[in-house]
């Protein structure tokens, strides 16, 4: 089996460089970078954390790998799984993946090597060979929020399609007809599903699925501002704009702001993902909110069964339908209603 000093032989470089490039610990230039990924390829090099975490006693940690520690769904989500780990007994050690499967793999690797008792991850949209390894090493794993195809892992997520569904049939109600949706990236489970539902409940409300509506960001407020930017460019522009995530609506909301339009007199705007400073924005955010907390609580029962080596099924919980009065909807000023999620 090929070592780290086989790696450095083969890029030509030192093994603390290549130490560099798989922990992610010190800058490099790409280029050096490049030459050990493709050594670590060419000879089927992993590192040994897996190994080494399954020889160790119990810690009562346990790690957690999130896709982006500035989304406020993902804040919200870290603070429920500490505070129900800490119930059972159980630190948790938390590492930002920045949706990078790079600086994910640094993490993994770096919490292992911590001896933690199992692995929280939300899975960027690559299968890395580290986390396959440790998919398939008997190490505790649960994935949250995202899934991964071809790996035997359970996951603990929500469901929004029948929330989609509701919000399409509300827009609808007020009469609105050109529609459009700022996805996710088609890479993630969430930007697909997500984008599947949100056409899907077009057709089923009769509303015209126009291609040029469909945009798809990267679940950062930039893509968003930009993606609104592109559609109120258009023609005909849409009457609703309907952004995957949180992040993404702020800069929608932006980019409708700093072109003086008014919400939801010239543009309506709806989110995926409720947060607190929704019902704060004048008018206050419509959105589809995900059932944090419990998410938070399933994932972490969830893993503390694995770890006591108990079998685990997926946990998929329901979003919900959190109408507010960006959309055109009618109401007293602080007014909302929340819809079941099922239209």
């Amino acid at each position: 089996m090929a070592g780290v000093k086989d790696v450095a032989r083969l890029a030509g470089v030192s093994v603390a460089t290549v130490s560099r490039v798989l922990n992610d610990s010190a800058p490099v230039t790409e280029a050096t970078r490049a030459r050990v990924l493709a050594a670590v390829d060419e000879l089927g090099y992993r590192p040994n954390a897996v190994a080494r975490s399954l020889r160790t006693d119990t810690t009562r940690t346990i790690g957690l790998v999130i896709g982006d520690i500035l989304n406020p769904f993902f804040t919200e989500l870290a603070r429920a799984i500490e505070d129900e780990a800490r119930s059972a007994g159980y630190s948790v050690v938390i590492g930002n993946a920045d949706e990078r499967p790079e600086r994910q793999d640094h993490y993994v690797r770096t919490l292992l090597e911590q001896r933690v008792d199992g692995l929280l991850l939300c899975p960027t949209a690559e299968i890395t060979p580290l986390v396959r390894d440790v998919a398939s090493g008997g190490v505790p794993l649960v994935f949250l929020d995202r899934t991964l195809p071809g790996l035997d892992v359970p996951t603990v997520r929500a469901d929004g399609t029948a929330a989609i569904g509701a919000l399409v049939s509300h827009l609808a109600g007020l009469g609105h007809r050109r529609v459009a949706f700022v996805s996710g990236p088609a890479l993630l489970s969430t930007g697909r599903e997500r984008t599947a539902a949100f056409t899907a409940a077009l057709r089923a409300a009769g509303l015209p699925v126009r291609p040029e509506y469909l945009e798809a960001g990267d679940f950062q407020a930039a893509s968003g501002r930009a993606a609104a930017a592109r559609l109120l460019d258009l023609p005909a522009p849409p009457e609703v704009i309907v952004a995957g995530d949180n992040l993404m609506t702020l800069g929608a909301l932006d980019e409708i702001r700093a072109r003086g339009l008014a919400v939801p007199g010239d543009v309506g705007i709806a989110s995926y993902d409720d947060v607190p400073w929704f019902t704060h924005v004048d008018p206050p955010v419509t959105a589809i909110g995900q059932p944090v907390q419990e998410l938070g609580r399933r994932a972490v029962r969830a893993l503390l069964e694995r770890i006591g080596g108990r079998p685990v099924e997926p946990v998929v919980l329901d979003a919900r339908l959190v109408v507010r009065r960006s959309c055109g909807e009618p109401g007293a000023e602080g007014n909302e209603s929340e819809g079941s999620g099922r239209p």
